[in-house]
């Protein structure tokens, strides 16, 4: 997992607009913010805004992971400003052996020998080699992709497989990622098909670059493809059936590894991070892992109390019983009722009591209200507020 010597030159810091000591929540927010703002569907024909965000991924696929940000902090630290800095002594300025430091020595301890354990050799394993010989072309991880989602409030609860349609860099199908019109190109005779080559340096080791006449590629397109200029690489749009986990909430970002823009030489495919967004539901709501509803009732059924039949979520109705003097807003609990838990177990369907007030009365029912009304003349619900108001 080694870091190209033209990372080391850029300041990937800089590109996510974040400090050098920032946290991974601040990373993560800064490239949420950033990839949002630039990403290719919400900036159609913008170059521009498009290699932005090659950019803000690439500084991302980095400083989001804590080994490779490790490596390419170490990194800069002895590159600088983008050209080597030695110490006093030795070959190139090190006052000791390089040889140890790259490639171990005989009696060291830890696989690299010398004493390091592999620690130095690996930041810069893919930046120098010994004998001035040239490095294998290392993988590429694909970058990552974010795209949104919109579900109803039923497959939000219950989990719900849903088509994404998404744009990212893959394979130019037109050549089969060779770059070659007739799929035939020729080995690079700059970095002999590596994708890289030595430059500078003093003593046993030197410098490696990407090749500027492949790219990086190790090969040269003898046609260039029309389709991708001779780059092997295109823009493609592909639709993936995606599975939405049961339970998710409004905004919920999630992550499916390896889902993204595919790799580049045997490299891994990139992570796709979906942001999911929930329509609301007529009838109810949501609160954590349950499930909400506003049920009315009469003021009998408050006052004197019964069963009342309350609807569920894509389920048969239940029937809760409702306590004499039930007042309004009381919320009575249907276990089992509410959204899918990640363990497989499902949360409760809270049921807020309304009490519904006629907007008119008449007839028997007016009569029964007002000999109510006579029979209660010396209650008063409001004595222990206004006692409470006097401080008594």
């Amino acid at each position: 997992m080694s870091i190209s010597r033209d990372l080391f030159e850029k300041d990937l810091y800089k590109v996510l607009g974040v400090p050098k000591d920032a946290t991974e929540a601040e990373i993560k927010k800064a490239y949420r913010k950033l990839a949002r703002e630039f990403h290719p569907d919400a900036n159609k024909g913008d170059a521009k805004a498009e290699e932005r965000f090659k950019e803000i991924s690439e500084a991302n696929d980095v400083l989001s992971d804590p080994k490779r940000r490790k490596e390419y902090d170490e990194g800069r630290a002895l590159f600088g400003n983008g050209g080597f800095r030695a110490g006093p002594g030795g070959a190139g300025g090190f006052g000791f052996d390089l040889g140890d430091l790259f490639g171990g020595a005989p009696g060291g301890t830890g696989p690299q020998g010398g004493g390091f354990g592999g620690g130095l050799g690996d930041v810069f394993g893919g930046l120098f080699n010994r004998g001035g010989t040239t490095t294998r072309t290392q993988p590429r991880r694909g970058q990552d992709i974010e795209t949104e989602v919109t579900l109803k409030f039923t497959e939000a609860v219950n989990g719900a497989t849903v088509p994404l349609k998404m744009t990212s860099q893959a394979p130019c199908k037109a050549c089969s990622g060779t770059g070659d019109k007739n799929g035939t190109p020729r080995v690079c005779p700059t970095c002999v098909g590596t994708g890289q080559v030595s430059r500078g340096g003093s003593g046993s080791f030197s410098l490696t670059d990407p090749c500027t006449d492949c790219k990086g590629r190790g090969l040269i397109a003898q046609d260039p493809c029309e389709v991708c200029n001779g780059s092997g690489r295109a823009r493609s749009a592909r639709t993936m059936q995606v599975r939405i986990p049961a339970g998710v909430t409004d905004g919920q970002r999630i992550r499916l590894r390896g889902k993204g823009a595919p790799g580049e030489r045997g490299g891994p495919g990139g992570d796709l991070y979906v942001t999911v967004h929930v329509d609301p539901h007529p009838v109810f709501g949501r609160k954590g892992d349950n499930l909400t509803v506003i049920v009315p009732v009469t003021f009998v059924e408050a006052a004197l109390g019964g069963e009342i039949k309350v609807p569920t979520l894509g389920g048969p109705p239940v029937t809760l019983k409702l306590p004499p003097g039930t007042p309004n807003g009381r919320t009575l609990r249907a276990r089992g009722k509410g959204a899918v838990r990640k363990d497989g177990t499902r949360g409760d369907l809270l049921v807020s009591i309304e009490v519904a007030v006629p907007a008119t009365t008449e007839g028997k029912a007016l009569d029964a209200l007002e000999a109510y009304r006579e029979a209660t003349a010396d209650v008063d619900p409001r004595a222990e507020l206004f006692k409470a108001a006097k401080g008594v």
